[in-house]
């Protein structure tokens, strides 16, 4: 049985490379233990993917009678979400793009055998 949560982690406006970093030191680990790694972790990728995990972690247990202490991160990927295209003016009249990237999060916790 699986839960998974990805309506609230769509168009978060940071960079994708970003939350990667983030994702990878939670894939694997147990649900509680996730949620301590993100809180201590001096990244700004690890509110809105703190935030991701407590969703999923409710979404198990009200939606899918999961036992909470037995769940575990199973899968967590990130795409590209669209990008804010801005303009920032440079010498003799030239103009250079900003690309302000946005990330589609998701995660998908399992529970243990």
């Amino acid at each position: 049985m699986e839960a998974k949560a990805t309506a609230k982690a769509t168009h978060v406006r940071i960079s994708p490379r970003k939350v990667q970093i983030v994702l990878d030191l939670i894939r694997n680990q147990p649900a509680n233990k996730a949620l301590a790694i993100l809180q201590y972790t001096p990244k700004a990728a690890c509110e809105p993917v703190s935030k991701l995990l407590k969703s999923a972690m409710a979404n198990a247990e009200n939606n899918h009678n999961m036992d909470a202490a037995r769940l575990y991160v199973a899968e967590c990927q990130v795409g590209p979400g669209p990008i804010l295209k801005r303009i920032r003016p440079r010498a003799q009249g030239r103009a250079y793009r900003i690309n302000k990237r946005t990330s589609h999060i998701t995660l998908t916790l399992k529970e243990m055998e």
